[in-house]
């Protein structure tokens, strides 16, 4: 019979404690100081990476205990719950036009960066929501850039898609949730949008 390594069993009993956690994704509140918002900057250091990063595991436990199916299921709800808050787009939806800041990066960030244009170009992570010609778009799903994070959303939904195919993702859920910035998607319209998003730029949607 196929167990868990009881290392694997331990990072299973640790992101459920994690994922049940309370706390607050909307713009109102602040995310848990156990979800990581410090490693990798530029481009990572946000507490969405750490978020989706700790699911990659739960697909492959799935596989190998799939009597504990429900419990699987209920850490990606948390998860998936806290993709569609306001803090999972907070670079999005804080970050307009040019980085005011590019003048004064760390010379940690110079590899990122064209030497001729280092303090006049954005460092990689700087989302310039509202740049030229696309214009401020404050639904990261519908937007034409911020491809890696309904991508990663959909890493998330179609995880919990293969461990138990029900429909509750595919229902008409709100994103962001903020005021009239609330954006309703379903799993499959993101996947579609996406895929559209591609084809009208096989260059790719960046």
């Amino acid at each position: 019979m196929l167990m868990l390594s009881d290392r694997s069993l331990g990072w299973f009993r640790y992101l459920d404690r994690k994922a049940h956690t309370p706390d607050d994704w909307s713009r109102t509140g602040r995310p848990h100081p156990h979800w990581d918002d410090r490693s990798d900057p530029p481009m990572a250091s946000w507490h969405r990476f750490d978020l989706v990063d700790s699911s990659y595991a739960l697909g492959l436990m799935a596989h190998r205990t799939p009597a504990w199916t429900e419990r699987y299921v209920a850490i990606l709800d948390q998860l998936i719950e806290r993709h569609t808050g306001w803090w999972s787009a907070a670079d999005w939806l804080t970050q307009f036009g040019p980085d005011p800041d590019r003048a004064n990066y760390p010379d940690a960030y110079r590899p990122f960066i064209p030497r001729q244009l280092w303090g006049d170009y954005d460092v990689p992570g700087w989302t310039a929501n509202g740049i030229e010609p696309w214009g401020v778009q404050m639904d990261p799903v519908a937007a034409d850039g911020m491809l890696f994070y309904k991508g990663f959303l959909l890493v998330l939904l179609g995880i919990r898609e293969m461990i138990a195919a029900e429909s509750r993702w595919n229902e008409p859920f709100e994103m962001i949730r903020d005021g009239e910035n609330t954006f309703t998607w379903t799993h499959s319209q993101i996947a579609g949008h996406l895929r559209q998003q591609w084809l009208a730029a096989p260059i790719g949607c960046h």
